[in-house]
C-alpha cells in the first residue's frame, strides 16, 4: 500500500504508469534520466537476504525497462554496512547512487561511530518488510519451540547458533530469545545468510533465525524445519507453523527492505527513481515473489519513510541498549 509520496513524486509516478501502459520506460516520461549507469550499492555480502533482493530488483528493472541506463549492483557489506554507509555519506549531492538499505542502516551507526547520521540520507521507497524463522535442520528431532528451548538449556551455553554479526538483525532475534526464556547461546557469525543457511544443513550450526528467501530451498528439498515465525500473523509460506506470539511470547521483529540515495541527491533524481521504484512494486514479477518468500509488500515513500526511518532506529538503539551493544 502507498501511504504517502511528495507532490513531485506522484507526478512522476503517474508519468510512470502513463509510460508503462503505452511500453515505454519511465526514463522516456520524465524530464531528468541518468545519464550513465546507476550504482545500486548493497550494504552486505553475496548470497544473503539483501544480496538476493538487490539482484532482483535490477533484474526486474533491466528486464521491464524501468530505467533509461544499467543498474549496476555492487556490495559493500564490510563492517556490517559500514562501508557501504561511509560510501554514500562520501557521495552527497551524487544523482546515479542509491543504496539498498536493511536494518544495519539504523544498528550499524548506533554501535560504531563512524561519522554517519541516517536523517541526512535522502529516503526513496520502502518495497517491503521481510520476516524472520527459527530453523532447525530437517534431520533434528526438534519440532517445537519447546523442543528447541529445552535442546538449548540442555546443551549449557554450548549450543550454536548461526548469523551474520553481533548487531545484525539476526542477533537481534537471537537476542531477544535468550531474554525471552533466559536461556544462553553461542552466536557463530558468517559472511552472510547464504553461508548461515549452508552451514545449519551442513549440520556445523545447530539454529539459525534466516530470513524465508535464505532457507527457502533448503526448505523445499526437505533439509531444514522451520519452528516459529517472529511475524505477528502466520505466514502463508508456513501454514503450519505457529507464531511466537501465538504461543505467549511478544517476540516480533522486521526486517525493511528500502532503498535511499545521498545527502543531497537532486529533487529530479528522487523522483526519477521513486517512480521506478513504484512500477516495480506494481509488477507481477516482484508480486509473485513476495508472496513465495514470505515477505509483506509495503511500498512508502518521502518524509513518510523517514519518519519511518527514525522511529525505527529508535527502537533498535533501545534493543541495543539492553543488549549493552550501544556506540561508546
Amino acid at each position: 500500500m502507498i501511504h504517502s509520496m511528495t507532490r513531485r513524486a506522484f507526478a512522476a509516478a503517474g508519468a510512470a504508469a502513463l509510460a508503462a501502459s503505452v511500453g515505454l520506460a519511465p526514463a522516456q516520461a520524465e524530464d531528468w534520466a541518468p545519464n550513465k549507469p546507476i550504482e545500486m550499492v548493497i550494504m552486505a555480502g553475496q548470497g544473503g537476504g539483501a544480496d538476493r533482493l538487490a539482484r532482483l530488483f535490477q533484474s526486474i528493472i533491466q528486464k521491464q525497462n524501468l530505467a533509461a541506463m544499467p543498474v549496476l549492483p555492487v556490495n559493500k557489506g564490510g563492517g556490517s554496512g559500514a562501508e557501504a554507509l561511509r560510501y554514500m555519506s562520501d557521495n552527497a549531492g551524487e544523482s546515479h547512487k542509491i543504496m539498498a538499505t536493511l536494518n544495519s542502516y539504523y544498528t550499524t551507526p548506533l554501535r560504531t561511530d563512524i561519522g554517519v547520521d541516517i536523517e541526512e540520507f535522502t529516503p526513496i521507497a520502502r518495497m517491503a518488510l521481510d520476516t524472520f524463522v527459527l530453523w532447525v535442520n530437517a534431520d533434528s528431532e526438534i519440532q517445537t519451540l519447546d523442543d528447541w528451548v529445552a535442546a538449548v538449556r540442555a546443551a549449557g551455553g554450548e549450543w550454536k547458533m548461526g548469523g551474520t554479526g553481533t548487531g545484525q538483525e539476526d542477533s537481534l532475534v537471537t537476542a531477544m530469545l535468550e531474554d525471552t526464556f533466559g536461556i544462553e547461546i553461542t552466536y557463530v557469525p558468517f559472511k552472510g545468510g547464504g553461508d548461515v543457511a549452508k552451514n545449519l544443513v551442513g549440520g556445523h550450526i545447530d539454529s539459525t533465525v534466516n530470513n524465508p528467501s535464505e532457507q527457502m530451498g533448503f526448505y523445499q528439498a526437505g533439509k531444514s524445519r522451520p519452528i516459529v515465525a517472529f511475524t505477528p500473523d502466520r505466514l502463508a509460506a508456513f501454514p503450519d507453523t505457529p507464531t511466537a506470539t501465538e504461543l505467549g511470547h511478544e517476540i516480533v521483529y522486521w526486517m525493511q527492505r528500502s532503498f535511499v540515495g545521498p545527502k543531497d541527491m537532486p529533487a529530479e533524481a528522487v523522483a526519477y527513481y521513486t517512480a521506478m521504484f513504484e512500477a516495480l512494486s506494481q509488477s507481477e514479477e516482484w508480486q509473485t515473489y513476495t508472496q513465495e518468500k514470505a515477505l509483506m509488500a509495503d511500498f512508502l515513500t518521502g518524509d513518510d519513510l523517514q519518519a519511518y526511518f527514525l522511529e525505527e532506529r529508535a527502537k533498535h538503539a533501545q534493543i541495543l541498549e539492553l543488549m549493552g551493544e550501544g556506540s561508546s
